[in-house]
């Protein structure tokens, strides 16, 4: 009979209850960090993907809507759900590239007319290209985050509207090639928009991605400006997703639905609103409120006549400008509002590696995951940009800078524009400022 050493079998429990102590200490650090953290996925403009042309069908060296299907898994597999972090999801806008109609019917009983515009006029004509072939790859990529059980909101954006025209007295410049044009007044004239039926087919109230939800708390216009409702990092949050430069009605129904959720953490996504340099100013191109100001603020408009005005808006995402940008500004209660662009629509690497002679804008997979910690003082928000195509974030790409910086912000230095893709917001006085719509309360 062999007498085991006491000694040892005590130092063995020792360990052991060490192990375990730590093993505890480390679920418990999780479970915090889990409780007072999470991301919102960022879906930049994926007109580019979408597009019919980009396709292999169309003779284009690979299915571009394969990159917007790989994000949306992406997505839905890194969500709460899945076992990930991802807790909401906002699409800036520009879902598909097309319209269906020279002119919708508002616009042209209110006089806003039509400047001949052949280019214009045969985009008008691919209605079956449309509705056959973007409307339902997008409601594909949509569906996997539905199924998912991810809340999301999509704020429309000018391509995603059922016209576009040249507007009577801005003519485009029918001396130069299509090839030779600028993206220029000079050489298109001023565009408008208009319809939104396309956009409620995909996205309207009543459509199974929204209809009974109980995250998707309101809607104006059958769907066109939505809200919802999400919890996550020990906080419920509202989302108000908006038309691109909503006019007066649209605010209003705004501050109804704030008074509705009076305290609650708001983040507003809307198309057009931050350009690359920061500023809250339209392309002179597409400018809907200095077109048709009766029905359309513009960026600066919204800021000063709703955003500044509500303290419980704290965030702004927008796309539409190819590039990225941010500015922090306080309202009128003089607390921060952060304002965020993201827009790689652009960005044509994978077209380059496939082969293709010019370089042609896709995405590339990028999109924004934006991290809220709230374990932290000052809680934070760590912004970085990553792409499904590359599995990889920005900042762990050699050659990033070099594909991307020259098209989108020449005037930075690559320390500049990798820092413009991977930094961290503040939220300084978030606690208290939204004390009410803390879940530990």
């Amino acid at each position: 009979m062999t007498i085991k050493n006491p000694t040892r079998i005590s130092i063995h429990r020792l360990l052991s209850a060490s192990c375990l102590a730590l093993l505890l200490l480390a679920c418990r650090s999780a479970i915090a960090f889990a409780d007072n953290s999470f991301t919102l996925a960022v879906i930049p403009d994926t007109q580019n993907y979408i597009d019919f042309r980009h396709q292999k069908a169309k003779g284009f060296e690979f299915d571009a809507a394969d990159l917007f299907i790989q994000q949306m898994r992406y997505v839905a597999g890194h969500s709460v759900t899945n076992g990930g972090d991802i807790a909401f999801v906002a699409a800036v806008g520009d879902v598909w590239q097309h319209q269906t109609k020279t002119i919708d019917k508002d616009h042209l009983q209110r006089g806003i007319g039509i400047e001949p515009n052949p280019v214009l006029a045969r985009r008008s004509k691919r209605a079956n290209e449309v509705l056959n072939i973007e409307l339902p790859r997008a409601t594909e990529g949509y569906r996997i985050i539905s199924k998912a059980g991810l809340p999301f909101g999509v704020a429309p954006g000018n391509h995603d509207y059922d016209a576009t025209w040249s507007v009577i007295g801005y003519p485009p410049n029918r001396q130069k090639k299509w090839s030779e044009l600028t993206r220029t007044v000079e050489d298109l004239g001023i565009l408008h928009v208009g319809g939104l039926d396309n956009f409620r087919r995909v996205f309207g109230d009543d459509t199974p991605f929204f209809r009974d939800k109980p995250w998707y708390v309101a809607s104006y216009r059958g769907g066109a400006n939505s809200a919802q409702r999400f919890s996550a990092g020990g906080y419920d949050f509202l989302h108000i997703a908006l038309e691109m430069s909503p006019g007066n009605d649209v605010l209003r129904w705004v501050e109804k639905v704030l008074a509705r959720y009076p305290g609650l953490p708001t983040i507003v996504t809307t198309h057009d609103y931050l350009n690359v340099a920061g500023e809250r100013r339209a392309r002179p191109l597409i400018d809907l409120a200095r077109i048709d100001p009766e029905y359309h603020n513009n960026a600066e408009q919204l800021w000063r006549k709703l955003i500044r005005q509500h303290d419980q808006i704290f965030l702004v995402l927008c796309g539409h400008h190819h590039g990225q940008s941010f500015r922090s500004d306080k309202n009128l209660h003089g607390n921060p509002v952060h304002q965020v662009l993201a827009d790689y629509q652009e960005r044509g690497q994978v077209a380059v590696q496939a082969g293709r002679k010019r370089r042609v804008g896709i995405g590339d997979g990028w999109l924004r995951l934006m991290t809220f910690d709230f374990a932290t003082s000052p809680a934070t928000i760590t912004v970085r940009t990553f792409s499904s195509h590359y599995g990889q974030y920005s900042s762990d790409m050699d050659r990033y800078a070099d594909w991307y910086r020259a098209k989108e912000q020449p005037r930075m230095s690559d320390a500049e524009f990798l820092a413009a893709d991977d930094f961290v917001i503040r939220l300084d006085g978030f606690k208290q400022r939204f004390e009410r719509a803390s879940q530990a309360n």
